[in-house]
């Protein structure tokens, strides 16, 4: 999958994107205070790059040949629906970058992915306060009255 804008593409993760792919997730996963070791590390990017259903799937954002963001999402069974739905559960946009629809454009990428996988439902979940991100979600999805409950 590509799609251009100026000099933005989107495409789909690929083995040579390793390290920037890294350095983009690392970033992604200091905003929400969290870290993981070099073993999900290595995981999480084999899986990305397999071809299990039920792993995540990848699309990164290129500005001038530098990935520049990216959109992990996975399709799943829903009890509700016949049809899969898809949870966008990462996504990232270098801060430099920001502002310049890349954002919008990885999320029109994975829409289009479900598009193709005849799965109508994408969600994805963020901060109350991430407020920069809430500014393209409210333009580009809808809010839903849910709230996130975990394992404590």
């Amino acid at each position: 999958m590509s799609s251009q804008n100026d000099t933005l593409r989107i495409r789909s993760l690929t083995a040579s994107d390793r390290a920037a792919w890294q350095d983009l997730w690392a970033s992604y996963l200091a905003f929400y205070e969290s870290s993981v070791s070099t073993e999900v590390y290595d995981t999480t990017f084999s899986r990305l790059l397999g071809d299990d259903k039920r792993d995540y799937s990848c699309f990164v954002a290129e500005l001038e040949g530098t990935l520049v963001g990216l959109v992990h999402f996975l399709f799943h069974r829903h009890c509700w629906k016949i049809e899969d739905t898809c949870y966008l559960q990462d996504l990232y946009a270098h801060p430099n970058v920001r502002g310049r629809g890349i954002g919008a454009a990885l999320i029109k990428a994975v829409y289009d992915a479900a598009d193709q996988a005849a799965s109508p439902s994408v969600y994805w979940m963020t901060q109350d306060h991430n407020v920069t991100a809430r500014k393209l979600y409210d333009q580009i999805g809808q809010l839903s009255p849910f709230i996130k409950y975990q394992r404590p």
